[in-house]
């Protein structure tokens, strides 16, 4: 999952070296850290959040698939 959310950000992104993707797993879930050059938040948020709950509901369509947890994609 890390994988499919770098691939998704790093086109969007002025400096794709600096994304980073975290992941902290609990027993009842998965949370994702991306973390982008100060520069590229805005490009990865967008107007209004649409950006980022597009990309948000890539990732939890394709992690709900395969876990039993909840999921969650925090930007910053």
């Amino acid at each position: 999952m890390k994988d499919l959310i770098i691939q998704i950000v790093k086109p969007l992104v002025d400096h794709p070296d600096a994304v980073r993707v975290e992941m902290v797993e609990e027993p009842s879930q998965i949370t994702y850290n991306l973390s982008v050059h100060q520069e590229d938040i805005g490009k990865v948020i967008g107007k209004k959040g649409r950006v980022a709950k597009a990309i948000r509901t890539v990732v939890y369509a394709g992690a709900g698939l395969q876990q039993h947890k909840r999921i969650y994609l925090e930007i910053g």
